[in-house]
């Protein structure tokens, strides 16, 4: 008798768990045959909102842990994501990818969470600054996180684009939530799985699979986001999402780079990322007959 093979459901990942959609809809991934290879969930407009409220409540604990802690937990993600690098290989294989090319965008994504992990406690050092004033005060600038970023992951390159917009989130102290590439879907889950047996935090990166058309201008509008990256090249909906981000302030980018070049590694992604808080400390002056003023 033939046997019907028993297909993969990958599930979204919100909060350091693994639930289905609650719309309850999926879409069959297909492979260069025609044939259906795994079921991916369809996440909805509620998914998002509590993606966003695990980001938020994440924000505080992650923001707030030594900076060369947060590079030692990005270390870790590269070290599992080496360990299981046959497995990504093989997936970017099976939704149509070349294998001399699969190879490379799974060391590359490899070395670039590396790249950050280093990054994670440098970057704080080179851009604040201490300003010279005229009053009896100091006076240091210094880059603090912004909060809660939603990302539209690129949607041609499924591993090393997702790699590359969820590292500098998360080495500048921020959290996010991420929408994987319809097309190519199936390494950003498995990534979760790498994300959740890690050191990371639950809640500190969230990864929704589903359509862009649907969900976009919900990531813009979301009033308890504070900043949106949206790196793919549909005008229409670059142009939604500078409108409805305009709706609460929120800052707005648009990451669309060669992911596979060293520049698109920098530390001003990072800084992208960041607010500048001015602090203001008075000078304690010494005068004659010890006098304290």
């Amino acid at each position: 008798m033939s046997r019907i093979e028993v297909l993969k459901t990958y599930k979204i990942f919100i909060g350091g768990q693994f639930p289905r959609t609650e719309s309850g809809r999926y879409y069959p991934l297909m492979n260069s045959k025609n044939e259906t290879i795994a079921n991916i969930c369809l996440s909805s407009r509620k998914d998002y909102r509590n993606a966003v409220s695990a980001a938020r409540s994440a924000f505080s604990g992650w923001s707030e842990r030594a900076a060369f802690n947060r590079g030692q937990i990005l270390y870790r993600i590269a070290e599992m994501l080496e360990g299981r690098k046959e497995q990504f290989v093989k997936e970017l294989v099976s939704q149509g990818v070349k294998a001399k090319q699969a190879e490379e965008e799974v060391s590359s994504s490899i070395d670039r969470l590396v790249y950050y992990a280093g990054w994670c406690d440098k970057y704080q050092q080179i851009y604040s600054s201490v300003n010279p004033v005229a009053s009896s005060h100091f006076n240091f600038s210094v880059p603090e996180p912004m909060g809660v970023i939603a990302a539209i992951a690129d949607e041609e390159s499924s591993l090393l684009g997702l790699v590359s917009v969820i590292a500098p989130i998360i080495a500048g102290g921020n959290t996010c939530i991420v929408l994987a590439s319809e097309s190519k879907p199936l390494c950003a889950v498995t990534f979760a799985e790498v994300l959740a047996t890690s050191d990371l935090p639950g809640g500190v990166v969230n990864i929704l699979t589903g359509n862009s058309k649907e969900l976009h201008s919900h990531f813009a509008s979301h009033m308890d986001v504070n900043a949106m990256i949206y790196c793919r090249t549909n005008a229409a909906e670059q142009k939604l999402v500078a409108e409805n981000g305009s709706l609460n302030v929120k800052r707005v980018f648009f990451w669309q780079k060669d992911w596979t070049k060293a520049e698109s590694q920098n530390p001003y992604l990072i800084m992208d990322l960041q607010e500048i808080k001015t602090t203001w400390h008075p000078i304690e002056k010494i005068g004659i007959g010890g006098a304290k003023y």
